[in-house]
């Protein structure tokens, strides 16, 4: 069945991915993005994504899409928690590197050097994303303290300045010495087995 809007005399088949910017945290950390609604003959979409060092794609999933990684300039971490092992699954990825999100699977990434520049491409034209601040802002404290025994006051003072907004970590304003000093030395919180695995050289 051939897509109607080819029969069209005058045929989208061209557009500008750097007109459309989806998120900016600051002129070194932002996204720009190209999609169904700026190209109606795609058959995907994708993110172009610009992080310095440091700078977290936060935590998030997607309802319905797979989504392709690939690094072009700079180096990253990527994460996805794997739902059928219960693993976290990390990479290091370097320019030509590729890693890939099935659709629903937790995942995020982290900028490992300046001028990173990542392309996220999605097997559909438009994809639904949900993140983990709005999961995480949306459980009520004592739902928290009753599934997991945490402390109500304790998580309803943490979760009370997220910004569901914010794509890019951390927000502007986070003391990065104080972040910094927080993890260095220390393993993050994982889930009940975790794996790394190396790319080849």
């Amino acid at each position: 069945m051939i897509n109607p809007i080819l029969q069209s005399p005058n045929v989208p088949l061209a557009a500008d991915s750097n007109a459309v910017v989806n998120y900016r945290r600051d002129p070194q950390n932002y996204v720009t993005q190209l999609f169904g609604e700026q190209l109606p003959t795609i058959a995907n979409g994708f993110f172009n994504v610009y992080l310095s060092k440091g700078t977290v794609v936060q935590p998030h999933w997607h309802t319905n899409v797979t989504e392709m990684v690939i690094v072009i300039t700079g180096e990253i971490t990527a994460s996805v928690f794997n739902p059928f092992t219960r693993e976290r699954i990390t990479y290091y990825l370097k320019p030509g590197q590729v890693c890939v999100f099935p659709k629903g699977w937790f995942h995020w990434f982290i900028a490992e050097t300046d001028d990173v520049y990542v392309l996220t491409i999605f097997d559909q034209p438009t994809p639904d994303i949900v993140f983990g601040a709005d999961f995480l802002a949306a459980t009520p404290p004592e739902v928290a303290h009753r599934a997991y025994c945490l402390d109500e006051e304790a998580y309803a003072k943490a979760v009370a300045s997220i910004k569901n907004d914010a794509i890019l970590g951390p927000p502007i304003g986070c003391d990065s010495a104080v972040l910094d000093q927080s993890t260095k030395g220390k393993t993050a919180a994982m889930p009940l087995s975790t794996k790394t695995t190396a790319m080849p050289e």
